[in-house]
Formats: structure tokens, C-alpha cells, sequence
């Protein structure tokens, strides 16, 4: 099986989830070529529903994209507040 690794970014609350990691730190992710962005968030322990927006390389994505080698994947939880 090959492998890549992608460039992940959390914000909002999300960073909860990687440990000693802080607001939009690079995170290298190695992933299974065909992993989709689902798999990135099972692997890193984030639940899907804490996700509301996914940017790949600053377009929107959905969970069953597949990112490519060295892609930047940023996540971001709703925006709360009134």
C-alpha cells in the first residue's frame, strides 16, 4: 500500500483533539493514498459532526474527497455565537 502525507490545520476548538497541538499549528498526517478526509478524521480522533467546514488547498470539501500528496486540510467547527 502506498502512502502520502497531507498538512493538517485545526481551529476553533478542534485542536482539542491533537494533543500538545495549538490553533492552526501544521500537523503531518500519512495517510493511505486513497484515504478520504473521513478516514484523516477517524484517524486523528476527531468525530465528524465537531467538523462543519473542510478546506483543501482554500477550496470547500466534502468527507469523501481524497487529498493528494502535500495537500493543506483545514478544519473548522460551526461558528457559534449570536
Amino acid at each position: 500500500m502506498k502512502y502520502l502525507q497531507v498538512e493538517l490545520r485545526v481551529f476553533s476548538g478542534l485542536e482539542k483533539y491533537l494533543s500538545h497541538k495549538r490553533f492552526g499549528e501544521p500537523v503531518p498526517v500519512e495517510l493511505p493514498e486513497e484515504a478520504t478526509l473521513r478516514d484523516l478524521l477517524q484517524k486523528m480522533g476527531i468525530p465528524e459532526e465537531q467538523v462543519f467546514t473542510i478546506l483543501v488547498n482554500g477550496r470547500h470539501q466534502s468527507l469523501d474527497y481524497i487529498p493528494g500528496e502535500g495537500d493543506r486540510v483545514s478544519l473548522f467547527p460551526p461558528v457559534g455565537g449570536g
